[in-house]
């Protein structure tokens, strides 16, 4: 029904930036908040952003100033601008979203299948 679709991760030097997106696609009705997660092999996953339907965002203490979330609504895509990335930033990242589909107005939680971010020194 509703698929989560990430681009944008790749191989990066320190300091240099990537600019991840998340397309949500199928029969998506509404999208409330869309977040970024990251994962690294035998670490839990970890909230990196979140912006809510009305634009406001929140971060983790160790991104702010660096990466910033934004959403344009009309193309249901939410986005991950980070510079100034170091190795600690070397992850899976992975969008989440809460999203009513037409017929069920009920928001239900998705995840996208990841994107491999890695940053070298």
């Amino acid at each position: 029904q509703v698929q989560l679709v990430e681009s944008g991760g790749g191989l990066v030097q320190l300091g240099g930036s990537l600019r991840l997106s998340c397309v949500a696609s199928g029969t998506v009705f509404g999208i409330n908040t869309m977040s970024w997660y990251r994962q690294t092999p035998g670490k839990q996953r970890e909230l990196i952003a979140v912006v809510d339907s009305s634009g406001g965002t929140d971060y983790a203490d160790f991104v702010k100033g660096r990466f910033t979330i934004s959403r344009d609504n009309a193309k249901n895509t939410v986005y991950l601008q980070m510079n100034s990335l170091k190795p600690a930033a070397t992850a899976v990242y992975y969008c989440n979203e809460e999203i009513s589909v037409y017929l069920d107005m009920r928001f239900h939680n998705y995840w996208g299948q990841g994107t491999q971010v890695t940053v070298s020194s």
